[in-house]
C-alpha cells in the first residue's frame, strides 16, 4: 500500500468566527442583543430563524437592526433546507473575502421542543405504545432509547452546520433557576441550579456563553477564547452595558481583515458528500441525473467502491423518476403498509377493546 505524503501548514493564530449562546430568563433581552447586532457595520448580510416564537417582524424596529427573516413551513426538513441555504452563502461570502454572514436562531429551546415532541408523538405511535393507550388513555409512554438517538442526530445535523458555518452564528435559548433533585428525582430542599432548556450538549458546540437576567449585567459563563478569561470558580464574568459587537470584535478580537479557514467537512466516506447533489439532481430529472452520472466517474478524489455506491444511489434516483409510485397501485409500499395498520387494527379491536371499525379507507 502507497503512504500518501504528509500535509501540514503553519497556524494562522486567525481568531474563528464565534457562535455565541445567548440565554437567560424570560423578557431579559436576549432577542433584542441579537436584533440589535444585525446592523453593525462590520458584518455582512444577517439571517433570522425563527422557530416557535413571534418577535422577529418587530424587532426590525430595534435601533440598528438589519436582517432578513427566513420563512419555512415548521417542517424539520424545511428548517434544516433553510440553514444549509445560509451555510452555502457564508461559505460564497468567505470566499470572496465579504464580510461575515450573520446567523440568528431563535431559539435552539423550541428546536429541541420541536424534536421532543416528535419523539413522544412516535414513541405513542408503536403498536405496543398503541394498545397500552387504548387500555389506560393516561397511561406514562416512555420512548425507547433508538427514538432518543433519533432525535439527537437531528439535533445534531443542525449544529454541525452552525459549527462550521464560515460566519458568526447567534444562538438564543431560554434558562432558569430550577431545583436541584436526588437520585429519586425529588427536590432537595434549599438548592437550585440552572437550567438551558435545549440538548445538554448545546452549551460545549458555543463558542462563548452568555447567561442574561432581567435584573442583572449580562453574565459570560464560558468562553473558548485567549483574549479574556472567565474565572473558573463557578462564578460568571460581569460584563456592564454588554453588546454582541463588543463581545466579539472586542473582548474576543475578532477581525474583518482576518478571514478564518474555512473547515473542511467531515464525511466517513467521499460518497456521502455525492449523496445530497443526487436528490437534488433527481428533483429536475434524468438528464441532471446523467451528468452527475459523468461527473462522479470524473472525480479522482473518489475511490471504485465509493464510485460505485453514488452510481447506485443515481440508479435508485432514475429509476424511481422513469416509473413514479402511484398511491392507488396495489404493490405500493404505502398502501401495503396502510393495509397492515387496518388488518392489526382489526384484530386488535376484534378483541374487545373498542366495538368501532376501522375506517373503509384502512380497510380497503
Amino acid at each position: 500500500m502507497t503512504v500518501p505524503p504528509l500535509r501540514t501548514r503553519k497556524p494562522t493564530g486567525v481568531i474563528p468566527w464565534p457562535i455565541v449562546l445567548i440565554e437567560g430568563e424570560e423578557k431579559a433581552g436576549k432577542s433584542w442583543l441579537a436584533a440589535q447586532f444585525t446592523g453593525s457595520d462590520k458584518t455582512g448580510q444577517a439571517y433570522w430563524l425563527e422557530l416557535g416564537e413571534d418577535t422577529a417582524d418587530e424587532y426590525a424596529n430595534v435601533p440598528g437592526s438589519d436582517y432578513l427573516l427566513i420563512e419555512h413551513n415548521g417542517s424539520y426538513r424545511d428548517i434544516l433546507g433553510q440553514i444549509e441555504a445560509v451555510h452555502a452563502e457564508a461559505k460564497r461570502a468567505a470566499a470572496a473575502k465579504e464580510k461575515p454572514v450573520v446567523l440568528v436562531i431563535d431559539s435552539g429551546s423550541m428546536l429541541w421542543r420541536m424534536l421532543v415532541n416528535w419523539t413522544n408523538e412516535r414513541a405513542r405511535r408503536t403498536p405496543k405504545n398503541q394498545t397500552k393507550l387504548r387500555k389506560d388513555p393516561d397511561a406514562e409512554i416512555k420512548p425507547a432509547m433508538n427514538l432518543w438517538n433519533d432525535a439527537a442526530e437531528r439535533w445534531q445535523r443542525v449544529m454541525y452546520l452552525v459549527r462550521t458555518m464560515p460566519g458568526i452564528v447567534i444562538l438564543l435559548a431560554r434558562g432558569k433557576e430550577v431545583a436541584v433533585v436526588d437520585g429519586k428525582g425529588e427536590p432537595i430542599s434549599g438548592t437550585k441550579d440552572w437550567r438551558v432548556e435545549a440538548h445538554k450538549s448545546l452549551a460545549f458546540d458555543a463558542t462563548v456563553w452568555v447567561r442574561l437576567r432581567r435584573e442583572e449585567p449580562a453574565q459570560i459563563v464560558g468562553a473558548r477564547s485567549l483574549k479574556f478569561e472567565v474565572p473558573r470558580n463557578g462564578t460568571p464574568k460581569t460584563v456592564p452595558d454588554f453588546s454582541v459587537e463588543k463581545l466579539v470584535f472586542g473582548l474576543m478580537g475578532c477581525s474583518i481583515h482576518n478571514q478564518p479557514k474555512a473547515v473542511p467537512e467531515l464525511a466517513g466516506d467521499l460518497a456521502q458528500r455525492w449523496l445530497p447533489k443526487v436528490d437534488k439532481a433527481a428533483e429536475q430529472g434524468v438528464d441532471d441525473l446523467k451528468k452527475l452520472w459523468r461527473q462522479v466517474e470524473a472525480d479522482e478524489d473518489l475511490s471504485r467502491d465509493e464510485v460505485l455506491v453514488v452510481r447506485a444511489a443515481i440508479e435508485r434516483k432514475a429509476a424511481e423518476v422513469k416509473n413514479p409510485k402511484k398511491f392507488s397501485d396495489p404493490t405500493s409500499d404505502d398502501v401495503a403498509r396502510l393495509k397492515a395498520a387496518a388488518a392489526e387494527q382489526q384484530d386488535q379491536d376484534t378483541e374487545g377493546a373498542f366495538d368501532e371499525q376501522p375506517s373503509d379507507e384502512l380497510a380497503a
